[in-house]
């Protein structure tokens, strides 16, 4: 579980990562190599693989208690999802029209 969310926090805050940082947790948590194929693919130690992949997740973290945007994000796909599903059970009752152009926007939003 943790590996997912690293992975979206990396999604969201990666850019501001330092470049060997994001590139680090890049390859270790979207690629699965092992910390010894980064040490050489980035001509580093594998404890320094090590250290610099703890560090990122530290600062994807603290990104994320700040800013908070893959919770926003989160709550409002689950939002969304609902409008959906609530809009399908309004059809039939009349307003099929609007109701199905809810439905298309709130797909819209988050494809």
């Amino acid at each position: 579980m943790k590996n997912i969310e690293i992975s979206l926090l990396s999604d969201f805050y990666g850019e501001l990562l330092k470049e060997q940082q994001k590139r680090a947790v890049e390859l270790y948590y979207n690629d699965d190599l092992s910390l010894s194929e980064i040490a050489e693919q980035l001509d580093i130690t594998r404890q320094g693989v090590r250290d610099c992949i703890k560090r990122a997740e530290q600062r994807l973290l603290a990104f994320e208690d700040k800013l908070g945007l893959m919770e926003r994000y989160k709550r409002t796909e689950e939002g969304l999802l609902t409008i959906e599903r609530l809009c399908s059970e309004l059809k039939g009752l009349g307003r099929d029209d609007t109701v199905e152009k809810i439905i298309k926007t709130a797909k819209s939003l988050h494809e």
